[in-house]
């Protein structure tokens, strides 16, 4: 069996899974890489190559067999001299008496003057830490155990070059973490059957095999479908035989439910209160119909501001960024879409939110205090993060505060639906809202915005920012297409 650092990265990439190497080493077929990766992994080459144009002179290992590649490393190591760009670094390793050639192929070893090596990876990532990042750090410390098993010595430094141009230094722990997700992912691959992974809306959203896993998820009939069953809860009731939802309806009442245990964190805790809204939820899947539970409490007013935001998450930006604040009312009175996008220039940020204040002033000027629908909390968190950033002088980011409704909770207060998530995407199908493009998605607009950031093409930036407006407006759209069913409950 080869194992690669690769395999660490699809370990816990797009979120942790033990399927997903599985699969790979499997030779199970992708699904092509949407936009939002295919751009990272664009970004991430030239930022890697920027970086090594930086270095000097350099010994080129790409091209040839591993192992050639490996002859070629452990030579240009010998001299001590060049940084390699692109070696290879293997060793073979025995788990559970399994034979395992363990191959890394890190970015840069640059030579130190004690004459040993320092190992580099360029990453696009800007924050490098345990919770943020645990597969780059297990990465590089594997390197390092790989460099010390063919040199014998440990590497002078282990670095990664991040998303902020800064070198960022690894702790070296002998490649312990690494080998411990190596470990599991070795023992699933030898396994004779496949590991169970529970599928989940959000973790499963970016990866190559959502479409394989939720098919087959479906078709079974999967306990994890059901909204509230989270992934240490669909693990424990497979462990008790319950795989299921018409299995979990047949063995279970509010009462057995509650008192089952699951993982949190390091501890065990009871479903409790839940296992109620857990039912109701598996009966509607099962029944393939939504289930009333009370009138939605939303408020009556002739007029409503759909609010909607797009943003960068600060992996992709110095800060967490909002580049397009949009809003427009619906109901008796509509008006027009107010998207407050942000400039490309140095106070683009601010900018954006200035707009945006100055619309949210011109709606309560027009229509007096008037509810400001979103979808979850992201639009609340944001509103906070602005105002500590750039402050509130006329009170307006307050009164939209004071206005806001969250339609999210109030759907599930109201309604359990047969659908596997609450997602708005998910549920904007269910009351029959149809989009006009074919790609949209908050990672589409991620990559859409940044393409437009990097482009000198005036033209091709503004096509590529109306077609973000295109997604937000429907994003509106669809939430106001959402709050027009529950007012009909």
């Amino acid at each position: 069996m080869r194992l690669t650092a690769s395999d660490i990265y699809s370990y816990y990439r797009p979120s942790r899974c033990t399927l997903r190497p599985y699969l790979k080493h499997k030779g199970v077929a992708e699904a092509e890489p949407g936009a939002y990766v295919q751009l990272i992994l664009r970004l991430g080459e030239r930022h890697e190559q920027s970086h090594l144009a930086s270095l000097g002179t350099f010994a080129d290992l790409r091209g040839g067999s591993i192992e050639e590649r490996q002859a070629t490393t452990l030579a240009e190591i010998k001299k001590g001299a060049s940084i390699i760009y692109q070696g290879v670094l293997k060793a073979t390793e025995s788990i559970k008496g399994l034979s395992c050639e363990v191959v890394g192929i890190p970015d840069f070893m640059i030579p130190q003057a004690n004459g040993t090596y320092a190992i580099r990876d360029s990453k696009m990532s800007r924050r490098i830490t345990e919770d943020d990042h645990p597969e780059i750090l297990r990465q590089l410390r594997l390197y390092g155990w790989l460099y010390e098993r063919n040199i014998g010595r440990a590497p002078a430094e282990l670095q990664v070059h991040s998303g902020t141009g800064q070198l960022i230094d690894v702790v070296y722990d002998h490649g312990k973490s690494a080998w411990q997700c190596l470990h599991e992912i070795a023992v699933n691959v030898e396994a004779d059957q496949e590991p169970y992974e529970p599928v989940g809306w959000s973790k499963c959203d970016d990866c190559g095999f959502k479409d394989r896993c939720w098919g087959l998820a479906e078709k079974t009939k999967d306990v994890a479908l059901v909204e509230g069953v989270d992934q240490g809860l669909s693990i424990a009731l497979r462990r008790m035989g319950i795989k299921t939802y018409p299995e979990l309806l047949d063995k279970f009442n509010v009462e057995s439910l509650s008192i089952v245990q699951k993982p949190h964190g390091a501890k065990m805790q009871r479903v409790g209160k839940k296992a109620e809204s857990i039912l109701r939820m598996a009966t509607a899947l099962a029944r393939r119909e939504e289930i009333i539970i009370e009138p939605p409490a939303v408020p009556r007013h002739e007029n409503y501001v759909m609010f909607d935001l797009e943003g960068l998450p600060p992996q992709m930006d110095e800060i967490d960024k909002i580049y397009l604040w949009g809003m427009q009312v619906f109901g008796q009175k509509p008006g027009a879409f107010l998207p407050a996008t942000s400039s490309f220039g140095e106070d683009g940020d601010r900018e954006g939110w200035e707009r945006f204040l100055t619309n949210s002033k011109a709606i309560f000027e027009e229509y007096g205090d008037i509810p400001f629908v979103h979808w979850a909390s992201y639009e609340k968190t944001n509103l906070d993060k602005y105002v500590q950033r750039y402050g509130d002088e006329d009170g307006i980011a307050a009164r939209v505060r004071t206005n806001l409704l969250d339609l999210l909770p109030i759907t599930k207060r109201s309604v359990a639906l047969p659908l596997p998530s609450y997602g708005l995407k998910v549920i904007e199908k269910y009351v029959g809202f149809k989009r006009t493009q074919e790609e949209y998605g908050g990672d589409w607009s991620m990559a859409k915005y940044i393409e437009a950031i990097e482009t000198h093409d005036d033209k091709l930036r503004a096509q590529l920012m109306n077609e973000i407006l295109t997604y937000n407006n429907e994003d509106l759209q669809a939430t106001w297409a959402v709050l027009q069913w529950l007012l009909r409950k």
